[in-house]
């Protein structure tokens, strides 16, 4: 990751969630505990390598815990830690905030619709 140029709190925030992975991920395991393949499905988009860079970064910022199973196949599962689990209000108000502005952003202005 790059050198932190500041000492704002935010600018660690965002080496963390920024791209457009991270937040995707926590959205999806806000509903609790997924496997590596469940993830993938989510995102079809985003390659096997990505997916699991992304899941690294989340998991050594503390934000996402990953459960190995021993057995054959190797089961892996993750899923938000206490850390995480409070960054979950704050990606469900980012999508509110998304919805609440959709007729601004479709050029009506909020005054005009009322």
């Amino acid at each position: 990751m790059k050198d932190v140029v500041s000492r704002c709190p935010i600018e660690e925030v965002m080496r963390v969630l920024s791209g457009r992975w991270p937040t995707l991920l926590l959205y999806y395991l806000k509903d609790g505990t997924k496997r590596f393949s469940d993830l993938k499905r989510d995102n079809p988009t985003v390659s096997a390598r990505m997916l699991s860079l992304e899941l690294r970064k989340l998991e050594d910022a503390g934000i996402v815990r990953r459960t190995a199973h021993g057995g054959y196949p190797l089961r892996v599962e993750y899923d938000l830690t206490a850390s995480g689990l409070t960054l979950v209000p704050l990606i469900d108000g980012l999508g509110g905030w998304w919805d609440q502005t959709a007729a601004d952003r479709s050029g009506v202005r909020i005054r005009d619709a009322a």
